[in-house]
C-alpha cells in the first residue's frame, strides 16, 4: 500500500514547484497585457488642387473651380495670372467668389511671380506693388495666402539672406494690410532658396510672427535638403505643402518641372514626409502640384480624381504606420 504521508522536506519541495508555476504563469499573463499596442496617426490635412495641374487644358478659372469641386477637393489654389485673366474678360470678383464658395472650396493659396526678392532697387519696387495688386485681388475672392518664390534670382550669385528676410518682412507687412499672407517658396532648381536651411533663414529672420514655408516634394529632392529637415519645422510654419512625387530617371542633376508624377507613381520617401508631418501636429493643406504634359492631355476632371485619390491613399499609408 503505497505511503500517502509526505516527508516535511518533500511537501516544501512540492510547494515551491506550485508556486513557482503560478507565478510563471502570472508572469506571462501580465507580459502580454503589457505589449504595446500598434496605435496610428491621425490626420488633420485638407485636400487642394493646384491649378497646375490641369492648366495645360485651358479650361479657365470658373471651369477649374468646378473641376476641384466635382473631383472632391477642399481647396483650389489657383494661379494669379488666371484670376487676372478671368477679370480682363468681363468676370466679376464676387460672382468667382460665390462660385467657390457655393463649392464648399476655400484659396488656400495661390501661385505668382513677383521679383520680390532681387537686389535691383527699381525691380524689386515693382514687384512690391504687383505684390500689393496680387493680394487686393485674392482677397477680394477670400484667398488666404500667396507663394513668393524666388523669382528673379534664380540664376544669379548667392544673395545675402539677411537682406532677403528683410525683403521677405516687407511683403508680410503688405500681407497684414490685405489679410494674405506670403509664403516663402523652395525652388529646388533656383541658385537661392534652393534648400530648406536657406528658405527657413528667411522665414525665422524676417521676424514677423506670420512667417511660413511653402515645401514641394519635388524641389527638396531637386535642390539637394534631406527629407528628415522636415521634422525640424514647426506644424505652424507649413501651412501649404505642395505634394507629388518623381521618378528614378531622370536623375536630380538633371530632372524637370515636367517630370513630376503622382504622389505614390514615383520613388519620393512620402510615406516618411507624412509620416513626419504628422508627428509634428500638420494640419498642412496638402495642394497637388503637377506640370506633366501627360496629364494635360487627359480628362481634367479625371486627373483631379486621381490625384486626389493618390494623395489620400499617401497619407493612409504614413497614418496606417505605428507609431
Amino acid at each position: 500500500m503505497p505511503d500517502h504521508h509526505l516527508s516535511r522536506r518533500d511537501f516544501v519541495a512540492t510547494l515551491g514547484l506550485a508556486v513557482g508555476a503560478s507565478l510563471a504563469g502570472r508572469r506571462g499573463l501580465c507580459m502580454a497585457a503589457v505589449q504595446p499596442i500598434a496605435v496610428g496617426r491621425t490626420s488633420r490635412f485638407r485636400y487642394c488642387l493646384n491649378t497646375s495641374t490641369i492648366r495645360g487644358q485651358k479650361l479657365g478659372l470658373a471651369k477649374e473651380v468646378d473641376v476641384a469641386a466635382q473631383a472632391g477637393y477642399d481647396a483650389i489654389e489657383p494661379w494669379v495670372s488666371s484670376l487676372q485673366e478671368y477679370v480682363k474678360a468681363g468676370g466679376r470678383l464676387r460672382d468667382i467668389r460665390k462660385r467657390i464658395e457655393d463649392h464648399g472650396l476655400t484659396v488656400e493659396s495661390a501661385i505668382s511671380f513677383p521679383r520680390w526678392i532681387v537686389d535691383d532697387d527699381a525691380v524689386r519696387a515693382e514687384a512690391v506693388e504687383q505684390v500689393k495688386r496680387e493680394m487686393d485681388l485674392l482677397a477680394q475672392i477670400g484667398g488666404k495666402r500667396i507663394a513668393a518664390p524666388p523669382a528673379g534670382a534664380t540664376g544669379e550669385p548667392l544673395l545675402d539672406l539677411s537682406k532677403a528676410a528683410e525683403r521677405y518682412r516687407a511683403l508680410l507687412e503688405l500681407g497684414d494690410q490685405t489679410g494674405v499672407v506670403p509664403q516663402v517658396e523652395v525652388w529646388g532648381s533656383s541658385k537661392n532658396l534652393h534648400r530648406l536651411g536657406q528658405s527657413m533663414f528667411v522665414v525665422i529672420e524676417s521676424g514677423h510672427p506670420k512667417a511660413c514655408l511653402l515645401p514641394d516634394v519635388y524641389h527638396i529632392y531637386k535642390g539637394g535638403s534631406d527629407f528628415h529637415g522636415l521634422k525640424m519645422i514647426s506644424s505652424r510654419t507649413i501651412q501649404v505643402f505642395h505634394l507629388n512625387d518623381y521618378p528614378a530617371d531622370p536623375p536630380r542633376e538633371t530632372i524637370r518641372d515636367a517630370d513630376r508624377v503622382m504622389p505614390g507613381d514615383g520613388i519620393a520617401p512620402l510615406t516618411q514626409i507624412l509620416r513626419d508631418l504628422c508627428d509634428n501636429g500638420s494640419e498642412a493643406v496638402l495642394s497637388l502640384e503637377l506640370f506633366s504634359q501627360t496629364y494635360w492631355e487627359k480628362d481634367p476632371l479625371e486627373v483631379a480624381r486621381e490625384g486626389l485619390a493618390k494623395m489620400k491613399t499617401a497619407v493612409q499609408n504614413a497614418v496606417s504606420t505605428p507609431v
